[in-house]
């Protein structure tokens, strides 16, 4: 006998397989009201004539392949997370590196010509405060 909390977990899955099965079932003919499988089995008896060991093998059956499908998708999605966190990871080693070779750089650079750095971080502060003014003034 199908479980009705199975069944109800894959609902939509399981009535797809129903009407690719029995076309002539309705939406109506598939309602699942409150768990109630036998009313279920029932519709789809008279609806097709179908014996009613077919109709719940196959519900069994459709419930079992849903489970499979699931633990098969959860599967793809945890592989896809672990790539796309190495991916993650590897990125940021690889700026990390970078950032840290551009900073050493720059102190480098600063010990060697002082007077230089400090006129060019004037030149550039002078340069963003006219920016940001002209920005300011147009508004």
């Amino acid at each position: 006998m199908v479980n009705a909390q199975v069944l109800q977990g894959q609902w939509n899955q399981v009535r797809g397989e129903l009407k690719k099965k029995w076309g002539q079932l309705t939406e109506d003919d598939l309602r699942f009201t409150n768990g109630n499988i036998d009313q279920l089995i029932g519709r789809i008896q008279s609806k097709t004539g179908e014996a009613r060991d077919a109709i719940e093998k196959f519900l069994t059956e459709a419930t079992a392949q849903g489970g499979t499908m699931v633990s098969q998708a959860a599967e793809q999605v945890g592989q896809y997370a672990r790539y796309a966190g190495d991916q993650m990871r590897e990125s940021y080693n690889r700026i990390s590196d970078q950032f840290g070779r551009g900073y050493d750089y720059s102190q480098e650079m600063i010990r060697e010509h002082p007077g230089r750095s400090i006129a060019t971080a004037f030149g550039v502060g002078v340069l963003l405060g006219v920016v940001v003014g002209m920005a300011l003034r147009s508004r």
